[in-house]
């Protein structure tokens, strides 16, 4: 059970200090590095530079035409959960619980983010998509993450990068709302050969240990779960393919039956279980019962027939788009859109670095569900505004 007692002497204590980022975890500004030294800004720290140079970044603005879970709904339904909506969620949670815990909030806001901004059209079935017509074109798989990092890295900017801190880049690979953890322990000594490493085994399919190098890293991720499990249900009930009291009654019982009260029971949680450790954590009480609400949201949600009756349309479509693309570059078509929307604004570093299927698998992960909708459509319809 939840120690609400203790939750009140947490926040009791945090009136008292009046400041923020006093945990002896927590990720200090002069910690912070980058590849390419930089001036100082006077007016905003390291962490609170990356927050902005993603806030106002391309990829970001995008993040209001991908997916969450239901593909094309937000086409006449503008209340379902959208990426852009998710991350400012994330976002929300993160610092909720890190103000708690004395951690560094400008370092979680700017992970938090940046976190998805590598998701390919139609959420993940838009991502298996794509990474299986990534491995028929002789790269290796397509994962979110690892593109979040590769887009902040070498796509943003006209190729060049946003040169953002190591704490924000570790933080946005290694997010996994999909892995079940009871407890993240930062890994301290963290480098960017290990990331690298990460990189090379996840991309090849391998299974691989990941933690994040902060205590900010394991906050973001931790409320990545937190921020889209009753969500899902939430928009799952509003486009009836699930009823309230269809959900376990073991699970709504202790977390609640309703997304705010299973956020609320899930940030007690991990503020409670987290408040000076160097770790984050849930109780296993709560971890136990999340656990069981994630089988039952896969089960009857993500694996829905109707959920999922359009993954052989966004497969087919993926493996056209593709191919349409990776033909067109090697005719040197430079009427293309990948030419026009991408390939002419990017610098040299960039072109030089990255083979044919590598530049469409980067174009097409770029791509809004519209955007990706009305490009299939004009190549099968080439007539149709005539």
């Amino acid at each position: 059970m939840i120690d609400n007692d203790k939750l009140k002497i947490i926040f009791k204590k945090n009136s008292e200090l009046k400041t923020y980022n006093w945990n002896k975890f927590a990720c200090k500004e002069e910690d912070a590095f980058r590849f390419k030294k930089e001036e100082s800004d006077f007016m905003r720290s390291a962490f609170a530079v990356d927050r902005d140079r993603i806030l106002y970044s391309g990829a970001y603005r995008r993040y209001h035409g991908k997916t969450q879970v239901f593909s094309f709904t937000n086409l006449f339904d503008e209340e379902m959960t959208n990426r852009n909506l998710h991350t400012t969620y994330v976002s929300q949670i993160s610092r909720t619980i890190g103000k708690a815990l004395g951690l560094n909030l400008e370092l979680i806001e700017a992970i938090a983010l940046g976190h998805d901004l590598g998701h390919s059209p139609f959420g993940h079935d838009g991502e298996v998509a794509l990474s299986e017509n990534c491995v028929k074109n002789g790269i290796d798989q397509f994962h979110h993450n690892i593109e979040s990092l590769h887009i902040v890295d070498n796509i943003s900017h006209q190729g060049e990068g946003l040169n953002l801190t190591f704490q924000v880049r570790d933080g946005i690979i290694s997010h996994d709302g999909e892995v079940h953890n009871t407890q993240l322990k930062p890994d301290l000594n963290k480098t960017e050969n290990d990331i690298k490493n990460y990189i090379d085994h996840k991309k090849n399919g391998e299974k691989f240990t990941w933690m994040p190098a902060t205590m900010e890293g394991c906050v973001v991720r931790i409320s990545d779960t937190i921020a889209y499990i009753g969500q899902d249900i939430e928009d799952a009930i509003r486009s009836k393919i699930l009823k309230r009291d269809e959900i376990p009654k073991k699970c709504t019982k202790y977390l609640g039956n309703r997304n705010s009260l299973i956020i609320d029971t899930l940030v007690r949680s991990a503020i409670v279980n987290s408040y000076d450790q160097e770790y984050v954590a849930f109780d296993e009480e709560t971890s136990h019962y999340l656990f069981e609400l994630k089988k039952f949201n896969y089960q009857h949600i993500y694996t829905n027939k109707d959920v999922k009756k359009i993954k052989k349309i966004i497969f087919r479509s993926m493996k056209f788009l593709f191919q349409q693309y990776l033909d067109e570059l090697t005719a040197k078509n430079k009427d293309s859109k990948i030419f026009t929307q991408f390939l002419d604004n990017k610098c040299d570093r960039y072109l030089q670095n990255h083979n044919d299927a590598e530049k469409v698998r980067d174009f097409i992960a770029t791509m809004t569900d519209r955007y990706f909708n009305e490009e299939v459509k004009n190549y099968l319809l080439p007539g149709r505004f005539l």
